[in-house]
């Protein structure tokens, strides 16, 4: 059995979009070998705060943010942070599918190109392993150097996450990853995730909250900016504590 430590924390966080304030005072922890799901209604601030464990909120103008969040015990908005190094210790799997325009092979190693690999062998090994463990090798391994955007929107979106893989992150951050999706790939990529939570720590905003009570461990719920909950999945599902969680689980609102 592993042993499930914490390898994102977060205490106070609020974000700024200028005067608004959109996370009102965020404390959330993430465990190891698990898959937190962030639900809420929309405007919610799930997203939002999703998006802060990358940085991928510095790039909007206008934006402040305090308070404190670290992987593996490090500010990750320290001065002295690489973003290029977080952002392949955390991964990024948006809504849309967005493979870029080449083969299926060379999305696959984009990062490790970046990273100066040159390797044949070692570019092959990566590209079989990271689609395997996005289950989507069985549809591709004949036609890797056809274009991605030539594959359904569901194989589209599994080898973005093979992308993703491909670099090894410690931690994948996925935006609704099947909301534009048919049911039948979203249950692949859903089926996938769970077998990949023994090697990734795997943290999804989603507004299915069918799929959030089949594929994660603990889930947090959002309410205008704040965290009003966050529990063991089941518990979360069959005995909320706060009147306002069950009041988003049975359809009352959201």
């Amino acid at each position: 059995m592993m042993v499930a430590e914490k390898i994102i924390t977060s205490k106070d966080v609020h974000l700024y979009y200028g005067e608004r304030e959109a996370l009102k005072g965020i404390d959330l922890d993430f465990m190891t070998h698990e898959i937190t799901a962030l639900i809420g209604p929309s405007g919610s601030g799930k997203s939002t705060y999703l998006r802060l464990l990358n940085r991928m909120n510095d790039l909007i103008p206008n934006i402040r943010i305090t308070g404190d969040i670290r992987l593996h015990g490090q500010d990750i908005y320290a001065p002295e942070t690489d973003i290029v190094q977080l952002r392949k210790e955390v991964g990024m799997v948006f809504q849309q599918p967005n493979p870029f325009p080449f083969s299926i092979y060379e999305n696959v190693i984009y990062g490790l190109r970046l990273a100066g690999e040159k390797n044949k062998a070692v570019l092959d090994e990566v590209v079989e392993s990271s689609l395997k463990a996005a289950a989507v090798w069985e549809e591709t391994k004949d036609v890797l150097h056809q274009s991605a955007l030539s594959l359904s929107g569901g194989q589209q979106q599994r080898v973005c996450i093979a992308r993703v893989l491909a670099v090894k992150p410690a931690v994948i951050l996925l935006d609704e990853p099947t909301s534009a999706l048919d049911p039948i790939s979203s249950s692949k990529i859903e089926q996938m995730l769970v077998n990949l939570k023994d090697t990734y720590t795997i943290i999804m905003v989603t507004h299915n909250m069918q799929q959030a009570a089949r594929a994660s461990d603990r889930t947090a719920f959002f309410l205008d900016g704040q965290l009003i909950e966050y529990s063991e999945t089941a518990k979360f599902f069959t005995a909320p504590d706060k009147k306002e969680s069950e009041d988003y689980i049975s359809g009352r609102f959201g």
